[in-house]
């Protein structure tokens, strides 16, 4: 009961970065960490945007380019560029990814009246991968569903080409 009433009250709470001068949002309860860039293995293979791998304390974790994923232009990474590590469902698995962004922002609390979900037209990224917009303090957010960014023959070409934990 508690719990409601503080979610009507501040909303659900989401990760704010920028990607091509847009601000996009995802739910942090699927966040589990965050980085700064780093060494990419890349992996044979794989679509152009699936950056490769990096090794995070003993883990393998894929490494997607939103911005190639978005068909945007690839640009140079620099001391602003972040990763997000989230985590995804995958064959009713638990996987962890990790999305490389422009800037990471902050953790943002939207209330859910806030949030319409009439789909968004937008030249950039596709319909499907968007869970809402919210108009903020700060202006428009677009609020994207993490486990549908990669489909699940995309899922399944990084899976394979990861080692499996031991």
């Amino acid at each position: 009961m508690e719990s409601n009433r503080r979610k009507l009250v501040i909303g659900e709470r989401y990760l704010s970065f920028e990607v091509d001068n847009e601000h996009y949002c995802i739910d942090i309860l699927k966040v589990k960490e965050l980085l700064g860039m780093t060494t990419i293995t890349p992996l044979p293979r794989t679509a152009e945007y699936i950056k490769g791998v990096i090794n995070l304390r003993g883990q393998i974790i894929p490494i997607i380019d939103i911005r190639l994923k978005f068909g945007l232009e690839e640009i140079d990474y620099t001391k602003h560029t972040g990763i997000i590590i989230v985590e995804v469902n995958f064959a009713g698995e638990p996987m962890l990814m990790g999305i490389i962004v422009d800037t990471i922002q902050e953790v943002i609390s939207i209330p859910e009246e806030k949030i319409s979900q009439i789909p968004y037209i937008n030249a950039r990224i596709k319909a499907e991968y968007i869970r809402g917009i919210a108009n903020t303090d700060d202006g428009m957010k677009i609020i994207l569903d993490v486990l549908k960014i990669l489909n699940s023959d995309e899922l399944s070409s990084v899976k394979e080409v990861v080692p499996k934990e031991k």
